[in-house]
């Protein structure tokens, strides 16, 4: 099993990512001033689906 399996199969580790990914997104939407908002929203999206976080899909085990 893999750090990133480990990272999946744990509900607690990836609802904290979670808040990581939206603080960041919010700081970084601040220090550019919203400019490119649909940029660091569509970067965020990616990152997530690339570590299994994607929000859409329901929980698996």
């Amino acid at each position: 099993m893999g750090i990133l399996d480990k990272f999946k199969s744990n509900k607690a580790a990836r609802e904290k990512a979670h808040r990581a990914s939206d603080a960041a997104e919010k700081k970084m939407n601040e220090r550019t001033g919203g400019k490119h908002e649909q940029h660091i929203d569509t970067a965020q999206q990616q990152a997530e689906r690339r570590l299994g976080m994607d929000r859409d899909r329901p929980d698996q085990p």
